[in-house]
């Protein structure tokens, strides 16, 4: 919980690095919130499709520019530029052809390579590593 908090007091800072666990945490709890908000209403309150759907919409802009942050500072951590996050735009060029499919499929496959790799160890030029920091 507290990485995901970490992330989302750090959600317009777009420079320096982030750790595997601030950015799994950070996904894994912003899973959990969405499914919890939709589950609870849904359960509770008895609430229709449409106001579900507005609450989610909601929270998933509140979390966006926190996402985007938090994964451009992953980015950062194995030597990457946050500008590799526009690859992930390719499977808006059209999902219906089938090389696109097979592009977007190694694009996505390679993403959580990179989401999942060990951060680069000593400072890049991005900044210090936070994992030797936090020791």
């Amino acid at each position: 919980m507290k990485y995901y908090l970490k992330a989302l007091r750090n959600f317009a800072n777009f420079s320096g690095r982030a750790r595997r666990k601030e950015y799994w945490y950070f996904v894994l709890f912003s899973f959990i919130f969405g499914l919890g908000i939709i589950i609870i209403l849904r359960i509770a309150l008895e609430m229709n499709g449409d106001i579900l759907a507005i609450l989610f919409l909601l929270y998933a802009l509140a979390t966006f520019i926190p996402g985007l942050a938090v994964t451009v500072r992953r980015l950062h951590d194995v030597g990457k530029s946050g500008s590799f996050l526009f690859i992930l735009l390719i499977p808006l060029i059209g999902l219906f052809f089938l090389p696109v499919l097979i592009v977007v499929l190694i694009v996505v496959i390679w993403f959580l390579v990179l989401m999942l790799t060990d951060s680069n160890s000593g400072e890049n030029e991005y900044g210090e590593n936070p994992k030797e920091v936090a020791v």
